[in-house]
């Protein structure tokens, strides 16, 4: 089926904003898109729609929360974000937390969000894998993009905090990177006993058997080898440079996340960013890692804790300033994830440009969480994510008018 959508106002996020023009979708793609009046080769579409007056942009991600793993509304019981009985868990898959009933799903879906990259929380050293997903599905299965995106690394207060306080380890920063430091070296380990085993069986060698199956080390072995994007929780500038110097130790491809007190130290992080752009970084090759960009966040919440101590709304635009793509997270349910564009919004005022805060929750969420091939923005070939609006995203009054993932309305406002 094939649907346009014209006299739009179109912000494209990676092309050029249209104040008049027209969008076309045929089933989950988009296929055409440009200023002024549509196309005659589409003037025979199964719909045309007239949305003059409306906003059209891209569906709104998330590249850093914990939605369905700490359910709305709940206690104890709703709470799977933080398996916290041993500091090391790499083996730990979202999916498998994840409550696909949560309202907060169809809270962040009627707000324009439409994909999450949704995970463990910050308890342990190693947490497990995040997830990308859609927000609609009556199961997760029906919900994932990827299942296992990114693997969760925490620093500094969380981990020290919750496995100190049960009198072991890690009581202290230096612990923490030492115990990431000694699973990643255990799981190299492990890859080359597996890969001398397999060389001796196919070679013939009756007498050699596989290593027994090591979960944690073969959870670990796609980050070590540049397939998974390691995501690491650092707020204070000591804990996001340990980060960068793990990373770098074994050539990591990662992402900064939450980075609160990365203003203060931007021209480092630059450099690390500049750095890791060669192609060959982030593969697994000892000093030379990939830092892709730094996910920001939680922006509008409190400094409810030390480590938030020296949060600035301005972080965003400082980091952005100096040349580091960033996205821009909620948290949830740190901050409630219908609240991502009014984050973006926050960070705008402080300083970020108005198209890098829209870029933070569209197409750079989507490059910092690896879906820059099918996500973010309205180009042909892209996913059909698109929300329509009444008004500017950043304006208190707009309202969401309707929203489509893969070219199907998954809200809209008549309905709801």
């Amino acid at each position: 089926m094939i649907c346009a959508y014209t006299h739009a106002r179109l912000f494209t996020m990676t092309g050029p904003a249209h104040d008049s023009g027209y969008l076309v979708i045929e089933d989950d793609k988009i296929v055409a898109i440009g200023a002024g009046d549509l196309p005659v080769a589409y003037q025979s579409a199964d719909l045309i729609e007239d949305c003059k007056g409306l906003v059209l942009m891209p569906g709104l991600i998330d590249a850093h929360c914990h939605v369905g793993l700490f359910n709305d509304g709940l206690g104890k019981e709703g709470e799977d974000g933080n398996e916290a009985s041993e500091p090391v868990t790499p083996q730990m898959l979202a999916t498998d937390s994840i409550f696909s009933e949560d309202r907060c799903f169809s809270e962040a879906v009627a707000a324009g969000v439409t994909t999450v990259m949704t995970g463990p929380g910050s308890a342990n050293v190693i947490s497990g894998q995040f997830a990308l997903l859609h927000t609609i599905g009556r199961r997760v299965e029906s919900m994932t993009i990827r299942r296992q995106a990114a693997l969760k690394v925490a620093l500094g207060e969380n981990p020290k905090s919750v496995h100190g306080a049960k009198d072991r380890s890690p009581a202290t920063r230096m612990a923490t990177a030492a115990i990431f430091r000694e699973a990643l070296t255990k799981a190299l380990r492990y890859q080359t006993r597996l890969e001398k085993a397999q060389i001796a069986i196919a070679a013939g060698n009756p007498d050699i058997e596989l290593p027994d199956l090591d979960f944690k080390s073969e959870a670990l072995l796609p980050a070590l080898q540049g397939a998974m994007l390691v995501k690491f929780h650092a707020h204070r500038a000591d804990d996001i440079l340990t980060a960068v110097r793990v990373a770098t130790e074994f050539g990591l491809r990662y992402t900064l996340d939450h980075c609160t007190e990365g203003y203060r130290i931007a021209d480092l992080l630059a450099f690390e960013y500049q750095q890791g752009q060669q192609p060959q970084y982030g593969c697994g090759i000892p000093g030379q890692a990939r830092l892709e960009g730094a996910i920001i966040g939680p922006i509008i919440s409190d400094r409810s804790k030390p480590e938030l101590s020296r949060s600035e709304a301005k972080n965003a635009g400082v980091l952005a300033s100096a040349g580091i793509p960033i996205a821009i997270m909620t948290d949830h349910p740190v901050i409630p994830i219908q609240y991502l564009a009014l984050s973006a919004a926050v960070a705008c005022k402080a300083g970020l440009s108005e198209d890098l805060a829209l870029q933070a929750i569209t197409s750079n969420a989507a490059l910092l969480a690896g879906l820059a091939d099918s996500h973010g923005s309205l180009a042909i070939g892209k996913q059909a994510d698109v929300v329509f609006y009444d008004g500017h995203p950043f304006d208190y009054r707009t309202r969401t008018i309707r929203v489509l993932i893969a070219g199907q309305t998954a809200w809209s406002e008549v309905s709801s």
